[in-house]
Order: structure tokens, then sequence, then C-alpha cells
């Protein structure tokens, strides 16, 4: 009797399952006229109805199978759905997915977000990637503490294990690893600048989480900055909101090969009611790298999608640039850092260190958007910049920085149409 009663509760479940199990929408992804190598991409779920109870399951249609994939929902106003296109998808083809609705299934998130006093930690299989400081940094010993901060990317490390970021170094005690402050910022009657701290005249300040995701697409957060001026008419001002994006993507770029790719966007806004500007100046904003000790004028290099070196890059644009260099025992690792189209003056200009800096050569790299004009910010708009970067070991073949910067700036068309 227990077993008669066992195999009709089976079968309960089991039609109930199948029960719960609705297709949604079927979905188009266009490769368009560019070669797609584990791209990742992104649908508008707008019209979708999403429940507590039952999750979204997306699968691959080949040749009449459905082939699950992985997918992670952006929460949001309207919210995305990801997933990976993954392997080699040719220039002009098309891939088929359908989206169902089904029982709730938990997913062990392959991309990790971790949090204490100090750190946000992201890792993928477990490894790091890279740390976000919450914790004030303070400079060495002895030296003025107006070099503190915190609201900055340190360490990042390769794939291998090689920490690619060095921060308060003797010689700028102001650099932090991965870093983005502005340099010369009209505020109404004077300029003040938050990037060189030993001016006493500004600093930038992380101010709080606003949300921390992982996942098995991506794993990220998305933190609060102020930018905060010390020669207002209050001994503290915030001239400016940022909100500050970091996601890494479960993905492969290399095909093969092993490397990170990390898309960092900030969202800039005046805090008060008066415009500011941003200054021209080789220095300010964009994305600043400070780039390990390891490295000197003999062992690393600076290539811009222009064909520029370290020795004439300075100054010039680029849409992206790969900065990297040796360490003991003769591994290589770097960064590739890609600019999107929809940043300012982009192709962006960089301020990239001359061959001789520190007498040794030391690495330094930027983008830096008001490096030839100054940028005026209005109260009430937003102003994003979006940076896509390749963290590697070995060395990178220029034609695969091309194929994902353009996958960064012109993802595949995806076409969706709900049942």
């Amino acid at each position: 009797m227990k077993r008669f009663f066992s195999i009709i509760i089976g079968m309960f479940l089991f039609f109930s399952a199948l029960s719960q199990k609705k297709e949604l929408a079927s979905i188009t992804v266009e490769a368009g006229k560019y070669l797609r190598v584990n791209t990742p991409v992104n649908l508008d779920l707008s019209g979708i109805n999403i429940t507590d109870t039952l999750t979204l399951r997306l699968y691959e249609s080949i040749k009449g199978k459905l082939i699950p994939v992985a997918s992670q929902i952006e929460e949001g106003y309207i919210p995305r759905l990801w997933w990976i296109l993954s392997g080699i998808t040719a220039p002009g083809s098309k891939r088929e997915y359908v989206l169902y609705q089904e029982t709730k299934e938990e997913y062990q998130p392959v991309v990790s977000i971790s949090t204490n006093q100090d750190i946000i930690r992201l890792a993928k299989d477990g490894k790091p990637v890279l740390d976000y400081a919450v914790k004030i940094v303070y400079p060495p010993v002895g030296v003025d503490t107006m070099y503190k901060r915190n609201g900055f990317i340190h360490p990042v490390y390769s794939p291998s294990g090689n920490i690619l970021t060095r921060i308060s170094p003797p010689d700028h005690y102001h650099h932090f690893g991965i870093w983005n402050p502005w340099t010369r910022v009209r505020i109404r009657d004077h300029v003040t600048d938050f990037w060189n701290l030993y001016s006493h005249q500004g600093t930038v300040r992380y101010a709080g989480i606003n949300s921390t995701t992982s996942g098995p697409v991506f794993g990220g957060f998305n933190v609060r900055h102020e930018h905060i001026d010390f020669q207002g008419k209050r001994p503290e001002e915030i001239t400016f909101n940022e909100v500050f994006d970091v996601r890494l993507w479960n993905v492969d770029p290399l095909d093969g090969g092993k490397a990170w790719l990390v898309d960092i966007t900030s969202y800039l806004s005046v805090a008060t009611d008066t415009a500011v500007v941003l200054e021209a100046y080789r220095y300010g904003g964009g994305i600043g790298f400070r780039a390990t000790a390891e490295w000197n004028n003999k062992n690393s290099w600076v290539i811009t999608s222009e064909g520029k070196t370290r020795v004439d890059a300075d100054g010039t644009r680029a849409r992206w640039a790969d900065v990297g260099g040796a360490f003991e025992g003769k591994s290589e690792s770097g960064i590739v850092f890609f600019s999107h189209p929809s940043n300012r003056e982009h192709p962006e200009p960089m301020r990239v260190w001359p061959v001789d800096m520190n007498g040794r050569g030391d690495v330094y790299f930027e983008f830096c958007p008001i490096r030839h004009k100054e940028w005026i910010l209005v109260p009430g708009n937003t102003y994003r910049l979006k940076y896509r970067l390749l963290i590697y070991d070995g060395r990178v073949d220029r034609n695969v920085s091309e194929r994902i910067w353009t996958d960064f700036a012109y993802p595949p068309v995806v076409k969706m149409t709900v049942k």
C-alpha cells in the first residue's frame, strides 16, 4: 500500500511539474557582420511575467533539440535576461532560443562575490579576480595622511595569479590601482583637484553598496562614490555623486586561453544646482591604471588600436590599448582596455607615461576624456563612461582585441517573439 501511494505521489509531482512548464517566447540572436566568440548577450524582459515560485529557463534550439543554457536575470525597473552566446558564431549567422517558465531551480554561482568590512572581492571558479577597497587605506607611516583613500580596485589578478596593479607608490602616493578621480574641476569661483591628494583640495570616498550579484553568467557590485570638495562654503561639500558598476563575466574570451572579462561603468551626476567644468588636462577621470612595480621599459609594452606604442601613444586617441609586461620567472600578463563608442571624445585620448619615467620606465595608462577639451556637466543629467577590460596571461593578438572591442561596441541583435 505504501508503495502504491508513493507511485501516486510521484506521478502527481511529475505531472504537476509538467503543467508548470510553459513556453513564453522564442528568441533569435543575429551575429550581424561580425565573428562572435563567447559573447555576452541580453534581452529586455518587458511583457514577461516573472513569479517568485517559478523561474525562467532558456534553451537553445539545435537541430530540433532543446539544449539548456545558463542564464541570469538582472533586476531593475525593466529586468534583463543575460546569457553567453557560447562558442564561435559565424558572421551573418543566427541562433535560435526558446524561453520557458518552469519550476524554480537553483544554480551554483560560477562568478561569486564576497564582502567584509575591508573589501569586496570578485572571483571566478573560486579564483580571485579583483578586490575593491571599502576600508580607507593609509599611506606609509610618516607620509601625509591626506593620501588616504578607498573606492578603488586593487589587487587585480591575472588568471595565473600575477598581481597587475600597484597602490601608494613612493613616486605618486595618490595612485591607487584602477581608479578615476578628476583633476581640475571648476566649481563656482574656484578650481578643485580631486586627483592629487597632497593638494588638500579634495578627495573621493566610498559611500556605500547599492547591490551585489553572483551567478552563472556574471557577478558584480554597484557602489557609490562621493567627490568631496574641501574648498567650498563648508569644510566638506559633495561635488559629484558617482555610481560605480563592476561586472565579471563567466566567459572564455580567448576561446581556449586563460583570461578574465570585466566591465567597469561610471555614472556621474552633479550634486549641486550649479554646473561644473572638468577642465582640459592630461590626467583626470576616465579609467586610470598604475601598473605593478615589476614592469619597466625593458619588459613591458603598450600597443594601441591605432598602432601606437609607449614611445608615441601619449596624447593620441584609441579604441583600445593593450598594456602588459613580464614578471619574475618570465611569465607575461596584461590588460587590454576597451573604450565604448558612447564615451565622450571617443576614440578616447590617452595618457601614457614616457619610457624613462622615474628613471626605470614605470608604467601608467589612462583613458582621459578631458585630455584635449573641457567637459561641462549640468545638474539633472547623468553622464556615463563605459570600459571593458580583458585581463590575460601570455600575449593577445591584435585581431583578438579587435574582435572583443567589436563585441563590446556592436553587440549581436536579439529579437524576441512573446507567445
